[in-house]
């Protein structure tokens, strides 16, 4: 197989199936996100978008792209801006991993790091998120940069919508529900749209931290938590509430528990939104019984973590 570009690298991820948490019961299938070459599904998002950026006429050659980043979005625009001939600056809170910010230097990315409002080191909070998107947006507006502004992006929805979607229901047509966490959302609502439309009866199931489970109860108790890149606490812009056929709630404890039995069991060394999307996956299979083939998202690699 020859590539001949590095955006040829983007899409089309294999689902792995599960065989050390799969059980009689279940086929639990991950899709390999971290095997993009920005080591995350935010690839697939930041691709979108700067096409579409392009084909609308909001970006051109030479321009600076900005960004807030927890450092999945900005390894995507990093490598994407550079194929397209485009500069790319992060914002980025302090609280982020030192390996993402590493990460996105060595792809060529300018770092402009931001504080942390009510968040620790790393556990990044919404309040350190909208600090670090208010920067980007202000900076952006002065230097005549493209903002790309990832939460309000229809395109972050639209990537998973006309790529992750048709994947999996092409590669596992039997797939009974489908289950995601929830950061932008962008992932959860245009993956869960596309296999709706085309098998209404696959159920969706979105994924939270159980302390800040907004989406699921409408209360946050505690905004630090170690799933980093999800769970912010805010609603995302383009959440749609029927959409979800359930949401479950995981601990960092359990999340902690599986990301490690990920990697020392089945061998795939995974962040802990990926351990995230594994232990819900257990949780509902085991309140449903007729649930059989289960795909869920395997985020991002572990090496942009440093607690792992």
């Amino acid at each position: 197989m020859i590539k001949n570009n590095t955006l040829d690298l983007i899409l089309q991820t294999p689902l792995l199936k599960l065989d050390r948490i799969s059980n009689a019961e279940i086929n639990l299938y991950g899709k390999l996100e971290f095997l993009q070459p920005g080591g995350s599904i935010k690839d697939r998002a930041a691709f979108q978008i700067i096409k579409d950026a392009y084909a609308i006429g909001k970006l051109k050659k030479g321009q600076t792209v900005v960004e807030m980043t927890s450092g999945n979005m900005g390894a995507g625009l990093a490598i994407v801006c550079k194929q397209f001939g485009n500069s790319f600056t992060a914002f980025m809170s302090e609280g982020n991993s030192p390996e993402r910010i590493k990460m996105l230097k060595a792809l060529g990315a300018e770092v402009i790091l931001t504080k942390q409002i009510d968040g620790v080191l790393g556990k990044v909070t919404g309040n350190d998120i909208k600090l670090a998107s208010k920067l980007a947006e202000e900076y952006a507006k002065e230097n005549d940069c493209f903002y790309v502004d990832q939460f309000n992006n229809q395109s972050s929805v639209d990537a998973h919508y006309l790529s992750t979607g048709p994947e999996i229901l092409k590669d596992l047509p039997e797939i009974d529900a489908f289950v995601a966490s929830i950061g932008t959302g962008g992932t959860f609502i245009g993956t869960s749209k596309y296999l709706k439309e085309r098998k209404a009866e696959i159920k969706c199931i979105a994924v939270e931290p159980e302390s800040a489970s907004i989406l699921k109860t409408g209360k946050v108790t505690e905004t630090k938590h170690i799933i980093q890149g999800t769970g912010y606490g805010l609603i995302p812009p383009h959440w749609e509430k029927g959409l979800p056929d359930e949401i479950i709630t995981v601990t960092d404890e359990e999340v902690k528990d599986m990301t490690k039995h990920l990697s020392t069991e089945q061998g795939v060394f995974v962040g802990y939104s990926s351990g995230a999307n594994v232990v819900a996956s257990l949780k509902y299979a085991a309140l449903n019984k007729n649930i059989k083939n289960i795909v869920t998202i395997l985020c991002d690699t572990g090496f942009k973590y440093s607690n792992l």
